[in-house]
């Protein structure tokens, strides 16, 4: 799956990005920082099943940090959007366009309003941050608009002409967006629309229609950002009361690109998502650095329990998208031939089979499935058994 991280120049966006994955990608206080896209690899955290087995796993990708493993998934930093995106400003059109492949977007905005709708800086809470969220939505929405409109009278006329099903055709022709013949089918069941006649749906009817396919395809959560400047906190607490039905999480990018920083040269000891860290090399820190690390303490970690970083992409994989995660193993042993225990992880759909592990390990095992193995339980499953999340699994196949 892939992770799209949007929003307004100058929010933070790309600091985001670099704390999720320590990837270079180029931060300055300034619009439009980010042009190109930036792609690399962030983490989803889950608790190890190594601790039910009493033994210490050695994951061929991601890690495993005293027993919390870290499983991969990819994540795209965007070039920034601003008010009018669909109508080509900014860098609107790519921005766009580099959006179509995202399963689900996290959408980074300056919580403390500090940044207006252009990415410029402003005096601390003179801008609304609910503009941001409003402002997002038109955009996206009218880029399905557009997509939907182009050419709708002549291909509503050929879709009654030749006698073909709306919700097939239209499938076909938004395919690149992700929308699938049973989100039309139950987006025009779902606003009334009359699917024997595409050609008298009205041009607010193809509004909410192309409303209603981007919510399922392009679902989003909000990362509040810049969350420690004063002011922040209760902006929060107005967007929650002001958008109910979107999740808010709290954040601080630029303190967990510290703590990551700090981790990796072995000056703290920090696991990303926790509510605390251990300095391990006082010594290499100067009074500037320790006051730093005390703030991110004291006003991140105690008040909000994480940065808000390591949250938001395990609340847009397991919960938003709805995944789980499934280690293949055996009931003799949990080693590959190489030694390595539990050196896989794989993310699966929530209501995934046997069978469907099967085939993402390879189409050779689903081709040939004989039936498969709860490792925990020891219990022989069939192909139809519906997973868990942090199932070990065995799978039996012929040659």
């Amino acid at each position: 799956m892939l992770v799209g991280i949007v929003g307004k120049p100058s929010v933070g966006k790309s600091t985001f990005f670099r704390a999720s994955t320590l990837a270079e990608a180029e931060i300055a206080n300034y619009p439009f920082t980010t042009i190109k896209p930036n792609s690399a690899i962030g983490f989803v955290k889950l608790d190890c099943v190594d601790t039910e087995f009493e033994t210490q796993c050695h994951p061929r990708t991601g890690s495993c940090q005293d027993h919390t493993r870290f499983v991969p998934v990819e994540l795209l930093d965007v070039a920034g959007l601003v008010p009018g995106a669909h109508e080509g400003k900014g860098m609107g059109n790519q921005f766009l366009d580099d959006l179509r492949q995202a399963d689900v977007l996290i959408h980074v905005i300056d919580v403390s309003g500090s940044t207006n709708e252009k990415g410029e800086s402003v005096p601390t809470g003179s801008y609304d941050p609910a503009n941001d969220v409003r402002f997002l939505e038109v955009e996206l929405d009218m880029w399905y608009l557009h997509i939907l409109q182009k050419g709708w009278e002549k291909f509503a006329r050929t879709v009654i002409q030749e006698k073909q099903e709306i919700h097939v055709a239209l499938a076909k022709q938004l395919s690149g967006l992700g929308v699938t013949e049973d989100m039309i089918e139950d987006a025009i069941k779902g606003l009334g629309l009359d699917k024997e006649k595409p050609n008298s749906w009205t041009p607010d009817e193809l509004q909410k229609l192309a409303t209603a396919l981007r919510q399922k395809t392009k679902p989003m959560l909000i990362v509040c950002n810049k969350i420690d400047v004063p002011g922040a906190a209760t902006n929060l607490a107005t967007l929650k009361e002001t958008f109910p039905d979107y999740t808010f999480i709290p954040c601080s990018a630029e303190s967990e690109l510290a703590l990551k920083e700090a981790a990796k040269h072995d000056i703290i000891q920090y696991i990303p998502g926790s509510d605390s860290f251990t300095i391990s090399q006082p010594e290499k820190l100067n009074e500037k650095q320790k006051a730093a690390l005390q703030f991110i303490q004291d006003t991140i970690l105690t008040t909000y329990h994480t940065t808000g970083v390591q949250q938001t992409l395990d609340t847009a994989i397991f919960d938003v998208l709805g995944y789980m995660a499934i280690f293949p193993g055996g009931v003799s042993k949990l080693e590959d031939k190489d030694g390595n225990v539990l050196p896989d992880c794989f993310l699966l759909k929530k209501g995934s089979t046997a069978l469907d592990f099967a085939y993402k390990l390879h189409t050779d095992l689903g081709n040939n499935f004989i039936r498969a193995i709860d490792v925990k339980t020891k219990r022989t499953v069939g192909k139809e058994h519906v997973l868990h999340h942090r199932d070990v699994v065995e799978i039996v196949a012929g040659r």
